[in-house]
Formats: structure tokens, C-alpha cells, sequence
């Protein structure tokens, strides 16, 4: 999959898990802000694991940190999608996220501040501000990325224990995502067993366990396809909608009004407007044109 592609599967993803509006799945729910912020975190976990990669995408998102990074994760994972792209590497990336939101400073002014969350939200944020085009220059993914790690820093003792959910979600949607595709991953890695001769034969059956040891589901075909495009299309729009209702109950609780029952008169009379416009076209359909 590609970068960009990533990055939106683990947006919707994150949405379709910790929001509570309707379509989604609501099974880790957290605050609006929550929703908002763990999105973009998310979507950066969903880059992680090309870390292992001194030129994928999340190399050159925060230079020259990002490259150091990259570095250093390529060399301990074997190389491009080993270690990184594994149950192993969801599992790592999904402890050192914890462990970072255990690393905190305590200060008289401040209190205790999540120094460890802060620099990783530092590094996903910047990861998905530049896959999702919203920084196109490094100095506005950095000023962008400094800015939600400065606020993570802060608050995140009493209201970020989604972090870790949102790392270890962010990675597995990413590993899922290069499964879809033709070159599959090394799921079981660093056990990476070869299938049998008689399997590496038969078609069909070689493209699931591949030769090199690698499992897919190759449904998407090569890597930005037709089918990877159309997959994601409709993600991206549940993404915006999944921030946008989280924006709009922030707003609205902000104000003093009851959300939930706001959004629920709002969504019967959205689901009224189009009851009615679906019986109006049916009757035009029906009705015999002049002449």
C-alpha cells in the first residue's frame, strides 16, 4: 500500500473504534478530543511500520530525526518489511508505546508532564501531516507536530491512555493493508517457514504463502492499484465524517447545549430529508412525461 493510503486506513480505522456516532463501532470510546487527536495518531502508527525504510515516506516527514529513526528501526528489523511488518512488530510498537506514556517528569508549575508521549506523538503526527498532505514544507510538519506534542505533554497524564490502543491499532491496520496486497508480509516473523514445493506450483495457492515465506491476501494486487484507490476512497470520507462529528459535539458541549440529543433531531431530519427526496424521485419516475 501506499503511504498516504496507510495513513487513511488507520484514520477511519481509529474513528470507526473510539467514536460513538453513528456508523461506528464505539468499542473504545474516548472524548471528542480524543477522536480528533487520536486520528491523526492513528494515522501515523499507520506509517510506523515503513520505518524500517531509509526512503518510505515517514523517513523524510521530520528530517533529519525522521531519517535517524528510520535508520536504526531498518537495522534491528532485518531490513524493509521484516521485523516491522510482523505480530512480533505490533506488539513491540504497541509496548513502547505504552512504556513511553509511562515516562513522565514531575513539575511544581505543571504537575507531571507525559515527556515520553509527547515525543512519540511528536514523530506519528509528523508521520501523518506529511502523508496527508497536510504540511507540505518541513517546518510546517514540525511546527505542526510540536504543537499536539506540546499539548499531549501537558494533559495527557489524565486523558491520552488511548495512546497505546492507537499505536498497536494503527500498526496491525498497516500490516493488514501490505497483506491485501501481491508481496504479502512476513506475519510470523522472525519464524518465516518456506512453503512446500508442490504448494510454490499450484496457482492461487502461491500467492497466499508465497516462496520467500510471506502470507497475503493479494485482493488489491500490486501496490497502488485500481483496487487500493477504490478501497480507500470511501475510507477517507469516513474519516472526515467520524472529525467532524467529534467537532461538532466538542463544539456544541463547549457551548452548553446536550450533544447527543442536538445531533440526534439533526439526524432525523437528515434521514427524513432523504426518505422524502427518495419518495419524490420514485413518483417521478413513475409519472408519464408530456407528449
Amino acid at each position: 500500500m501506499k503511504g498516504a493510503h496507510h495513513a487513511l486506513c488507520g484514520a477511519a480505522a481509529w474513528v470507526a473504534v473510539a467514536s460513538t456516532a453513528p456508523y461506528t463501532l464505539g468499542w473504545y470510546p474516548v472524548s471528542p478530543l480524543g477522536v480528533v487527536a487520536g486520528t491523526l495518531v492513528c494515522a501515523g502508527a499507520a506509517l510506523a511500520p515503513d520505518a524500517d525504510h531509509h526512503d518510505a515516506t515517514v523517513a523524510h516527514s521530520l528530517p533529519p530525526v525522521s531519517e535517524w529513526v528510520c535508520d536504526v528501526v531498518g537495522h534491528l528489523a532485518g531490513g524493509h518489511r521484516n521485523g516491522t511488518h510482523s505480530v512480533l512488530g505490533v506488539a513491540v510498537l504497541t509496548a513502547i508505546a505504552w512504556g513511553a506514556g509511562q515516562l513522565t517528569v514531575t513539575t511544581e508549575r505543571l504537575g507531571d508532564l507525559a515527556v515520553g508521549a509527547g515525543v512519540l506523538s511528536l514523530l506519528l503526527v509528523a508521520f501523518a501531516a506529511r502523508a496527508l498532505g497536510l504540511a507540505r514544507r518541513r517546518l510546517d510538519a514540525w511546527a505542526l507536530a510540536l504543537a499536539l506534542a506540546t499539548f499531549v505533554t501537558v494533559a495527557a497524564p489524565t486523558g491520552w491512555d488511548w495512546l497505546p490502543v492507537a499505536v498497536g491499532l494503527g500498526a496491525a491496520v498497516h500490516v493488514a493493508g501490505d497483506m491485501l496486497t501481491g508481496s504479502g508480509v512476513p506475519l510470523l516473523w522472525p519464524w518465516e517457514p518456506r512453503p512446500p514445493r508442490w504448494w510454490r506450483r499450484t496457482p492461487l495457492l502461491n500467492d497466499v504463502w508465497t516462496a520467500g515465506g510471506n502470507l497475503a491476501l493479494p485482493v488489491l494486487g500490486t501496490t497502488g492499484s485500481w483496487r487500493e484507490r477504490l478501497l480507500v476512497a470511501p475510507l477517507t470520507a469516513y474519516a472526515a465524517y467520524g472529525v467532524g462529528a467529534a467537532v461538532a459535539v466538542g463544539s456544541l458541549t463547549a457551548l452548553g447545549y446536550d450533544a447527543d440529543r442536538v445531533l440526534a433531531r439533526a439526524w432525523e431530519a437528515a434521514s427524513a430529508l432523504v426518505g422524502t427526496a427518495a419518495v419524490v424521485g420514485v413518483v417521478t419516475l413513475q409519472v408519464p412525461l408530456p407528449g
